[in-house]
């Protein structure tokens, strides 16, 4: 009987603890490493690299989903001001032409939109070209070059529309609100072309490489 026994404490002091009672964290679930469909792998560095450019990207998106609802629900309130900022210009800038002053505050309001268009239509853009970037493996300088360039002249540009399209009552005509952002509008938009250019180099010059790579390398 006393054999029995100390058999008996010997399996129970020598069984394992139940399984969930012993699961340790996993640190490779917080890692920043991601796995994509056909066992691409994007690493930290060049995770981290984009990130600010993604920043940059999601906000343009904001500004855009912003603007759709304040437009909405504040049409009215936003065309009224346009028009007092209009009624408030000097008189030289219209000479008492009404017609004038309603092709202003349409085409303000025009620009108002066309701002909520370029930012849903930028920011969406620069969050697949940074993808499309990570997925050919681009060295990490360059695709945060690339990633602000897209998140910051996305961002820049549809700040260039909307504030246009404010200041104009004032000056008289779009033309001339534009010209007075140039400085915004022009560098803005250079980044998103040449960011998206250097994309499109990137994306050819990938595929005369794999082309050249004997099958099962690629």
């Amino acid at each position: 009987m006393r054999h029995s026994a100390s058999q008996g404490r010997k399996r129970h002091s020598g069984s394992s603890a139940p399984r969930y009672l012993s699961i340790a964290p996993h640190r490779h679930i917080f890692s920043m490493r991601t796995t994509l469909p056909g066992s691409t792998h994007i690493g930290d560095e060049a995770m981290r690299a984009v990130l600010p450019g993604l920043l940059l990207a999601v906000c343009t998106l904001l500004l855009g989903f912003g603007q759709g609802v304040i437009f909405g629900l504040n049409e009215e309130a936003i065309t009224s001001r346009l028009a007092a900022s209009a009624a408030s210009a000097p008189a030289a800038i219209y000479h008492g032409d009404a017609a004038k002053i309603t092709a202003v505050l349409a085409k303000s309001w025009n620009y108002m939109q066309r701002s909520h268009l370029h930012a849903g239509a930028l920011g969406t853009s620069a969050i697949a070209l940074t993808i499309v970037v990570l997925l050919i493996k681009t060295r990490s300088s360059l695709a945060r070059l690339i990633s602000l360039g897209l998140g910051a002249g996305g961002l820049g540009y549809s700040i260039f529309w909307v504030w246009a399209g404010a200041r104009a009552p004032a000056l008289g005509s779009t033309g001339a609100a534009k010209e007075s952002l140039a400085w915004l509008a022009i560098p803005s938009s250079g980044l998103v072309v040449a960011s998206t250019v250097a994309v499109a180099v990137l994306l050819t010059l990938s595929i005369v490489r794999r082309a050249s790579m004997p099958p099962g390398n690629s």
